[in-house]
């Protein structure tokens, strides 16, 4: 198949670059179709050499222009009619120099071939079923056919500064040949200078067109930039708070990384061009040269564009944290944290030669006993390849300590609002300076602000307070956020709780979980969509059993103690006696679930149900387990040896299914211990120490909730 026809057969991905290819007048895409079949037989390589060959193609190329003109001709295609004889007459430039023309389809030709590469390799990659790391949206798609197309404009740049370098010696050769020659023949002389003239205007034109391709190949930079800075970036720098606590979004930088060097290195090699130019202007220049006039704008506006770029791309890849933390972003003093940050402009060259400074709170606010601190440890590090994985340009810090400053008065504000230990902000600040090819930018980097604490009894509240601003927060230079702090939508705050079960257990929390934690904070309502939390409600309120102390209770005991249960969707957990009740009395006896309990913190109990004398269903549930019994047995072991007493009678198990019908032993089996009996290991502790037997010495029709504890000899 001819390699027009593949071309116009890929994918819209690849047929958009081929678009971008031929945006231009060097070859009209109409040019290139309607030819296709004659320009692929032709020895192109050979023309760029041998003019007279060149000569030849230059003469069937006009005469099938002709053949095509009259063809549309016959088919009244009057817009066709127009085209093909405009073309014919902006190839008559070639007329003293076929072998240009012959060099600019032969590039043409290779970046087709290019593209076909590109598009084969990416169908046997789909071929042999190999994933991507990332599924690429709609708009990255986009972003990565801009990505092509800048790339394109620099390389056809590079090819125009060729044929203007080639343009100026022409001239320049003959200018110089004439000056040596004494010409007495005016007729002669007239010529030559008319000569002369000719090339001068042709020099001035293809300056011209130079400039204004520099100008379009800027926009095209200027527009990517925009989206790179306040939409791609602000957008990962969003998903990396979401994922701070807990979201599993992607925060990976490498493609960022991708796109951000690749308009980095573009914008360096327009520097180059215009450079370049300069270059130029020094051997020949004449009356209202354009590159004198225009070069200095374009100058600026590169230098700006690539200064911005660059701005943005020094990064906090990791956020500051503690090995023993509870999550990223609780500091505290004199406990060692690490934190890395990142430069999205990839430049090997660069290797070990940025030297990397961290500071704090440069300029704190001016409130009342706001505290200070100095940052110890190896606080300067040079960016390098050697400690990223994916061979980003990176600093990692791993033994930097926090010491509070002695302020004598603690700090005296101009403001009287106070913070506690746990509301008060604190930004770490990363500097850095780039230096490249006469180019230097300070660079500045800053975490998200962190919550510094000298106790750890403290880090629990810290981390509400760490969820709180990064859930409501788009302002990570906000200090003073919990001055007037946010109310949390209840969608995004039941989002948030659910993150802290998926990322401490790999299993978030269902939309009946959700509800029953809304309606603790609510009440009963026929929607919560448009509810809020306060923060008050949310860590202030009724200490010190607040909603999160009793939250961050129950996720302890589950990542710690029933992990597996929970992932296996064994444990019902955030369900209301109510709601208990009447999903109980519809099942068979020995029916039973497992739930958290609403007033003990980091408590779990299960309830069954069963009938009384009279046949009707009746729901028990055993007092709440917490960690001082589930170190001691395995949850699973006590739901297995559970036993009620009743008087008389011999002591059984009543738990006999899982709701809503799974039979306990096959829901809890594998977690067992593989003896049983009298052989179990936890048998001698129960029997002697902590038997979990509810002893029952009347039924009533409401019977009060069965105990647990009690200890038998």
């Amino acid at each position: 198949m001819a390699q027009w026809d593949r071309l116009r057969q890929l994918p819209a991905a690849y047929t958009q670059q081929l678009h971008e290819l031929y945006d231009r007048d060097a070859l009209p895409m109409d040019v290139r179709h309607y030819l296709a079949a004659w320009i692929e037989k032709q020895e192109w390589q050979r023309a760029t050499r041998d003019y007279d060959y060149a000569t030849v193609l230059f003469q069937v190329l006009l005469e099938n222009l002709d053949i095509q003109h009259s063809r549309f001709v016959q088919e009244e295609s009057f817009l066709l009619q127009h085209n093909i004889r405009r073309y014919k007459q902006n190839f008559q430039r070639y007329l003293e120099d076929p072998c240009a023309l012959a060099n600019t389809i032969l590039w043409f030709l290779s970046k087709e071939k290019e593209i076909l590469h590109s598009a084969e390799l990416a169908e046997q990659v789909q071929f042999l079923h190999v994933e991507q790391e990332v599924m690429e949206t709609s708009s990255q798609q986009d972003l990565e056919r801009k990505m092509a197309g800048l790339r394109n404009e620099v390389q056809c740049m590079e090819h125009t500064m060729l044929c203007l370098e080639e343009q100026q010696d022409e001239f320049d050769f003959k200018y110089q040949t004439n000056k040596m020659e004494a010409v007495v023949d005016e007729a002669v002389k007239r010529e030559q200078i008319k000569v002369l003239q000719l090339l001068v205007n042709r020099l001035d034109e293809c300056r011209k067109s130079t400039l204004s391709d520099l100008n379009k190949l800027l926009d095209r930079a200027d527009d990517l930039i925009e989206t790179l800075v306040k939409k791609e970036l602000v957008e990962w720098q969003r998903r990396q708070q979401k994922s701070c606590i807990g979201a599993p979004d992607n925060v990976c930088l490498d493609q960022l990384e991708k796109w951000f060097t690749c308009v980095a290195v573009c914008l360096f090699q327009v520097r180059e061009f215009l450079g370049k130019l300069d270059e130029l202007v020094g051997k020949v220049s004449y009356d209202k040269d354009p590159v004198k006039a225009q070069k200095p704008a374009l100058q600026r506006r590169a230098d700006t564009l690539l200064k911005d770029l660059l701005k943005s791309s020094f990064v906090v890849e990791t956020q500051p944290s503690m090995p023993q933390g509870k999550g990223p972003l609780v500091l505290r003093t004199n406990v060692q944290f690490s934190v890395k940050t990142r430069l999205l402009v990839k430049f090997p060259e660069l290797n070990h030669s940025m030297k990397v400074n961290v500071s704090m709170d440069r300029e704190s606010p001016q409130i009342k006993g706001y505290r200070r601190f100095n940052v110890l440890g190896t606080n300067t590090k040079a960016l390098n390849m050697a400690e990223s994985q994916s061979g980003g340009m990176v600093a990692d810090f791993r033994h930097l300590t926090l010491k509070e400053q002695k302020s004598g008065g603690g700090g005296k504000g101009v403001s009287d609002i106070s913070f506690s230990v746990t509301e008060e902000l604190h930004i770490i600040y990363f500097n850095t300076v780039f230096e490249l090819k006469g180019l230097s930018v300070e660079l500045q980097a800053s975490s998200i602000p962190v919550i510094i604490i000298s106790n750890s009894s403290q880090q629990q509240s810290a981390w509400a307070s760490v969820l709180w601003f990064n859930l409501l927060s788009l302002d990570t230079k906000d200090v003073m956020f919990f001055a007037n702090c946010p109310t949390a939508p209840w969608p995004q705050f039941g989002e948030m709780l659910s993150w802290q079960f998926l990322s401490a257990t790999k299993r978030g929390l269902n939309e009946a979980q959700l509800e029953m934690i809304a309606h603790r904070l609510f009440g009963k309502q026929q929607s919560y969509d448009n509810c809020k939390v306060a923060w008050t409600k949310f860590s202030k309120e009724n200490p010190p059993d607040t909603f999160w102390v009793w939250f961050d209770g129950i996720l302890v005991m589950v990542k710690t103690y029933l992990e597996d249960l929970w992932r296996d969707d064994l444990i019902m957990g955030f369900v209301s006696k109510g709601k208990e009740k009447s999903l109980l009395k519809k099942k068979q006896r020995g029916t039973f679930l497992l739930r958290f309990s609403e007033s003990i913190i980091g408590g779990i109990t299960f309830s069954w149900v069963e009938n009384t004398i009279n046949g009707e269903p009746e729901v028990k549930t055993v007092q709440p387990f917490t960690k001082v019994d589930l170190c001691q047995i395995p949850f699973s072991e006590i739901i297995r040896n559970f036993q009620i007493l009743e008087a008389e009678n011999i002591p059984e198990n009543p738990l006999l299914y899982l709701y809503p019908n799974t039979p306990k032993d096959e829901a809890f089996g594998k977690y067992y211990s593989e003896k049983s009996g009298s052989n179990s290991p936890y048998i001698k502790y129960i029997k002697t120490k902590l038997m979990f037997v509810s002893k029952e010495t009347r039924r009533k029709s409401s019977c009060p909730a069965v105990t647990s504890g009690d200890i038998s000899s």
